[in-house]
Protein backbone atom coordinates (compact mmCIF):
# COMPACT_ATOMS: atom_id res chain seq x y z
CA UNK A 1 0.00 0.00 0.00
CA UNK A 2 1.07 3.55 -0.60
CA UNK A 3 -0.34 7.00 0.09
CA UNK A 4 -0.17 10.59 -1.09
CA UNK A 5 -1.16 13.61 1.01
CA UNK A 6 -2.22 16.83 -0.69
CA UNK A 7 -1.72 19.32 2.15
CA UNK A 8 -3.39 22.23 0.35
CA UNK A 9 -6.59 20.28 -0.27
CA UNK A 10 -6.32 18.18 2.93
CA UNK A 11 -6.77 14.98 0.92
CA UNK A 12 -5.11 11.65 1.66
CA UNK A 13 -5.11 9.08 -1.15
CA UNK A 14 -4.24 5.46 -0.30
CA UNK A 15 -4.08 2.53 -2.70
CA UNK A 16 -3.02 -1.08 -2.47
CA UNK A 17 -4.24 -4.66 -2.28
CA UNK A 18 -5.39 -7.12 0.36
CA UNK A 19 -4.47 -10.79 0.00
CA UNK A 20 -5.46 -12.25 3.36
CA UNK A 21 -8.75 -13.79 4.42
CA UNK A 22 -7.79 -14.84 7.95
CA UNK A 23 -6.47 -11.52 9.27
CA UNK A 24 -7.61 -7.97 9.84
CA UNK A 25 -5.35 -5.22 8.55
CA UNK A 26 -4.00 -2.44 10.76
CA UNK A 27 -3.05 0.60 8.71
CA UNK A 28 -0.81 3.36 10.10
CA UNK A 29 -0.08 6.51 8.12
CA UNK A 30 2.22 9.44 8.81
CA UNK A 31 0.37 12.66 8.05
CA UNK A 32 2.15 15.98 7.56
CA UNK A 33 -0.13 17.50 10.22
CA UNK A 34 -3.10 16.49 12.39
CA UNK A 35 -6.66 17.70 11.78
CA UNK A 36 -9.37 17.00 9.27
CA UNK A 37 -8.51 14.93 6.18
CA UNK A 38 -10.58 13.64 3.29
CA UNK A 39 -9.52 10.07 2.54
CA UNK A 40 -9.80 8.35 -0.82
CA UNK A 41 -8.90 4.69 -0.45
CA UNK A 42 -8.80 2.07 -3.21
CA UNK A 43 -7.82 -1.53 -2.64
CA UNK A 44 -7.97 -4.67 -4.73
CA UNK A 45 -9.41 -7.93 -3.43
CA UNK A 46 -6.66 -10.48 -4.06
CA UNK A 47 -8.40 -13.16 -2.00
CA UNK A 48 -10.62 -15.97 -3.26
CA UNK A 49 -13.64 -14.67 -1.32
CA UNK A 50 -16.31 -12.08 -2.09
CA UNK A 51 -16.46 -9.28 0.45
CA UNK A 52 -20.01 -8.16 1.31
CA UNK A 53 -19.08 -5.76 4.11
CA UNK A 54 -16.02 -3.78 5.14
CA UNK A 55 -15.45 -2.26 8.57
CA UNK A 56 -12.87 0.27 9.76
CA UNK A 57 -12.21 1.14 13.40
CA UNK A 58 -10.21 4.28 14.26
CA UNK A 59 -7.68 4.64 17.07
CA UNK A 60 -8.52 6.59 20.25
CA UNK A 61 -7.26 9.91 18.85
CA UNK A 62 -9.25 9.84 15.60
CA UNK A 63 -12.86 9.81 14.40
CA UNK A 64 -14.76 9.46 11.16
CA UNK A 65 -16.89 12.41 10.08
CA UNK A 66 -20.42 11.98 8.76
CA UNK A 67 -20.23 14.25 5.71
CA UNK A 68 -20.66 14.28 1.94
CA UNK A 69 -17.38 12.37 1.44
CA UNK A 70 -18.81 9.22 3.05
CA UNK A 71 -19.45 6.75 0.22
CA UNK A 72 -18.41 3.66 -1.67
CA UNK A 73 -19.74 2.81 -5.15
CA UNK A 74 -19.50 -0.92 -4.32
CA UNK A 75 -21.69 -0.64 -1.21
CA UNK A 76 -25.05 1.11 -1.08
CA UNK A 77 -25.19 1.51 2.71
CA UNK A 78 -22.93 2.63 5.52
CA UNK A 79 -23.23 2.59 9.31
CA UNK A 80 -21.24 4.75 11.72
CA UNK A 81 -21.34 4.27 15.48
CA UNK A 82 -22.40 7.26 17.63
CA UNK A 83 -18.79 7.70 18.87
CA UNK A 84 -17.73 7.94 15.18
CA UNK A 85 -14.91 5.45 15.65
CA UNK A 86 -16.39 2.51 13.69
CA UNK A 87 -17.58 2.72 10.09
CA UNK A 88 -19.07 -0.18 8.12
CA UNK A 89 -19.84 -0.25 4.41
CA UNK A 90 -22.32 -2.98 3.40
CA UNK A 91 -25.12 -4.01 1.03
CA UNK A 92 -22.86 -4.68 -1.94
CA UNK A 93 -19.93 -6.84 -2.88
CA UNK A 94 -16.33 -6.88 -4.01
CA UNK A 95 -15.47 -10.06 -5.87
CA UNK A 96 -11.99 -11.57 -6.16
CA UNK A 97 -9.87 -9.43 -8.46
CA UNK A 98 -12.12 -6.38 -8.15
CA UNK A 99 -11.21 -3.03 -6.62
CA UNK A 100 -13.22 -1.27 -3.94
CA UNK A 101 -13.24 2.52 -3.59
CA UNK A 102 -14.10 4.17 -0.28
CA UNK A 103 -14.15 7.84 0.54
CA UNK A 104 -14.63 9.41 3.95
CA UNK A 105 -13.40 12.21 6.15
CA UNK A 106 -11.53 11.79 9.39
CA UNK A 107 -10.44 14.06 12.21
CA UNK A 108 -7.21 13.12 13.91
CA UNK A 109 -5.52 14.63 16.93
CA UNK A 110 -2.12 13.27 15.97
CA UNK A 111 0.05 12.83 12.93
CA UNK A 112 0.04 9.00 12.95
CA UNK A 113 -3.54 7.73 12.90
CA UNK A 114 -4.10 3.98 12.90
CA UNK A 115 -7.22 2.15 11.87
CA UNK A 116 -8.18 -1.50 11.60
CA UNK A 117 -9.93 -2.94 8.53
CA UNK A 118 -12.09 -6.05 8.63
CA UNK A 119 -13.96 -7.69 5.81
CA UNK A 120 -16.94 -10.05 5.93
CA UNK A 121 -17.50 -12.83 3.42
CA UNK A 122 -20.54 -15.10 3.76
CA UNK A 123 -19.93 -18.70 4.73
CA UNK A 124 -20.67 -20.92 1.72
CA UNK A 125 -22.78 -23.37 3.76
CA UNK A 126 -25.01 -20.65 5.24
CA UNK A 127 -28.42 -19.98 3.74
CA UNK A 128 -29.19 -16.53 2.37
CA UNK A 129 -31.24 -15.84 5.51
CA UNK A 130 -28.38 -16.92 7.81
CA UNK A 131 -25.90 -14.75 5.90
CA UNK A 132 -28.24 -11.73 6.11
CA UNK A 133 -28.77 -12.26 9.85
CA UNK A 134 -25.01 -12.52 10.42
CA UNK A 135 -24.42 -9.38 8.36
CA UNK A 136 -27.10 -7.45 10.29
CA UNK A 137 -25.47 -8.47 13.59
CA UNK A 138 -21.98 -7.52 12.35
CA UNK A 139 -23.16 -4.09 11.24
CA UNK A 140 -24.90 -3.42 14.56
CA UNK A 141 -22.33 -4.95 16.94
CA UNK A 142 -19.13 -4.74 14.91
CA UNK A 143 -16.92 -7.49 13.59
CA UNK A 144 -14.86 -9.36 16.15
CA UNK A 145 -11.15 -8.75 15.81
CA UNK A 146 -9.09 -11.46 14.16
CA UNK A 147 -5.29 -11.72 14.15
CA UNK A 148 -3.85 -8.53 12.69
CA UNK A 149 -1.41 -7.81 9.88
CA UNK A 150 0.17 -4.41 10.56
CA UNK A 151 1.00 -2.07 7.69
CA UNK A 152 2.84 1.21 7.83
CA UNK A 153 1.81 3.05 4.68
CA UNK A 154 4.45 5.38 3.25
CA UNK A 155 2.94 8.79 2.44
CA UNK A 156 4.31 11.17 -0.16
CA UNK A 157 3.49 14.81 0.64
CA UNK A 158 2.51 17.13 -2.20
Amino acid sequence: MTGTADVGRRVLMITGAIDTTDHDVSVSVSLPEPGRWQVIKAETNLTDQTWVAMQAVMDEDSTFLDDAMLMSPQFSKSFMTPDQRRLTFYDGEVRPGETVLKTYSMETGGRKPTYFYSRYSPIATDSAEQSQQTLDELVTNGMSQRPVVELIVPVTVL
